[in-house]
């Protein structure tokens, strides 16, 4: 949607989506117009745009709003030998840090991970509600100031989502009535396997000749390179074999 910019008495168009952060407009509008992030202060009828939510959280934010632009100064010291003291908190523990304002959120990640080995990947920092993003923002972009405090939480490494699981499937094969005069065939195979896996199952078993076939699965023609598990195959699920081919346009 399109959304107009008011600044120092001028206005000017700019596009955004629905579900765009608050915090990724002001960096679209540091680029245009060279004010700092954390000089900016966004608002509509006076309501200020929080950097933590999207513009859907803003039902009055629609197509033409005019969103006020008001830049502010940064807060002193902004310099790059301004040192401050900070403290990391995990649920059961808690660190104190020197760290430089310009630094990146990936640089006290990786500080946290050297003074307590955390994982770097398993972190996620959170100040004021926030959380902090990996990207090209500093601290004090954040408004992270002398004795903040950062939260830390820890992600769940879940190895069954990287690698899922193979399951075993039993499936029925019904050939069509020019096929094995219409038998059924039970087998067995995994949900990984592809149809392309099935087809030469039954060409090695010589259970078909040689030949192109079809196969469907919920009256859907099945894709050769793609699993049973993308198809949806359940164990006890019923497959029609047929002879024929189809093109890439009937996929």
């Amino acid at each position: 949607m399109r959304v107009i910019i008011v600044a120092w008495g001028r206005e000017f168009a700019m596009e955004v989506g629905f579900q765009e952060p608050v915090l990724a407009i002001k960096r679209k509008l540091e680029q245009l117009l060279g004010i700092p992030v954390g000089a900016q202060t966004l608002s509509v009828s006076g309501w200020e745009l929080v950097d933590g939510l999207d513009m859907e959280d803003y039902p009055i934010v629609t197509h033409d709003t005019k969103i006020d632009l008001t830049p502010k100064p940064l807060s002193p010291p902004f310099n790059h030998c301004s040192k401050i003291q900070i403290t990391v908190k995990f649920s059961a523990k808690q660190i104190a840090m020197e760290v430089d304002r310009t630094e990146t959120v990936r640089s006290l990640k990786e500080k946290i991970h050297i003074v307590d080995g955390t994982p770097i990947k398993r972190m996620s920092l959170f100040f004021s509600g926030i959380e902090l993003a990996d990207d090209f923002l500093n601290l004090s972009e954040y408004g992270i100031s002398e004795f903040s405090e950062i939260i830390v939480f820890l992600k769940t490494v879940n190895r069954l989502r990287e690698e899922p699981p193979t399951r075993k499937l039993n499936i029925v094969l019904q050939m069509s009535s020019s096929l094995l005069n219409a038998a059924s065939i039970p087998m067995e195979m995994n949900d990984s396997n592809t149809v392309n896996d099935l087809r030469e199952l039954l060409l090695s078993r010589k259970i078909l000749p040689q030949d192109d076939y079809l196969f469907i699965h919920k009256q859907r023609i099945m894709r050769e390179n793609c699993s049973l598990k993308w198809h949806g195959v359940e164990n006890g699920d019923c497959f029609y074999v047929f002879k024929g081919t189809v093109s890439r346009t009937g996929y």
